[in-house]
């Protein structure tokens, strides 16, 4: 394949990965207001299973790249940059299934154990998820054991990142304060760039059922710092 293929798809792969984890975190916010509820919770294990899926795909194919003696020394700069970006993402996934764990325990649907929070958020997040998985409509089955069985799940899930990031660190060795951002800091809030093209990312690589949601570049979140951010559309 050539180089700028390979180049290409690590970012739509990323920006699908970046989109969805970035509207999980979206759905954190949410849990233990007065927008909690038994959707949210099945919107949550929905989105952050297709972001473990995501991120699983990012780490073969930056893995197999970055492991290639053969890729020239600009290309691995290239691959090196989406690495950290990645790795940046992971982190952030973890630290908000952690957080989702914390507050599932202390909120919990069933029985209930102090009042949600009033936040001043109100209505359904159902349309930030399934813009995020580039799905029509989100429908759930009823689970009586969300409060039990999807935490538990929620922590061994936990741990499998972890250790993700472990091994990755031991097959990849990328030193983050080495890399070079391609974009000055802020520069995402700059830009009137569309990311309607990653969209198509997410619909190729979820494998859901290929219908696009207008509007879904509307769930990534940027967050300005002095390397490229990882839920930033400027790959």
């Amino acid at each position: 394949m050539p180089t700028s293929e390979s180049s290409d798809e690590c970012k739509t792969m990323l920006d699908a990965l970046n989109k969805v984890t970035a509207c999980y975190r979206h759905l954190v916010i949410a849990l233990g207001s007065t927008s909690d509820s038994q959707n949210l919770r099945e919107e949550l294990k929905k989105t952050r299973k297709k972001a473990q899926e995501l991120a699983v795909a990012n780490r073969n194919k930056l893995t197999e790249l970055l492991k290639d003696k053969t890729t020239s020394k600009d290309d691995r700069a290239e691959y090196e940059r989406l690495w950290v970006l990645f790795t940046s993402s992971m982190e952030l996934l973890e630290v908000d299934m952690k957080r989702s764990l914390e507050i599932g325990q202390e909120f919990p649907l069933k029985v209930p154990t102090r009042h949600l929070i009033q936040t001043g958020m109100t209505g359904s997040t159902t349309t930030v998820a399934a813009r995020a998985m580039s799905v029509q409509n989100m429908k759930y089955d009823a689970d009586s054991n969300i409060d039990t069985a999807d935490l538990k799940e929620l922590q061994a899930e936990i741990t499998q990142v972890g250790q993700m990031m472990e091994e990755m660190e031991m097959k990849v060795q990328v030193a983050p304060w080495a890399v070079e951002a391609k974009q000055e800091a802020g520069a995402e809030l700059k830009s009137t760039l569309s990311v309607g093209n990653s969209s198509v990312g997410v619909i190729s690589i979820c494998e859901e059922d290929g219908r696009s949601c207008p509007g879904a570049e509307n769930c990534c979140v940027c967050i300005p710092n002095g390397t490229d951010s990882p839920y930033s559309p400027l790959l």
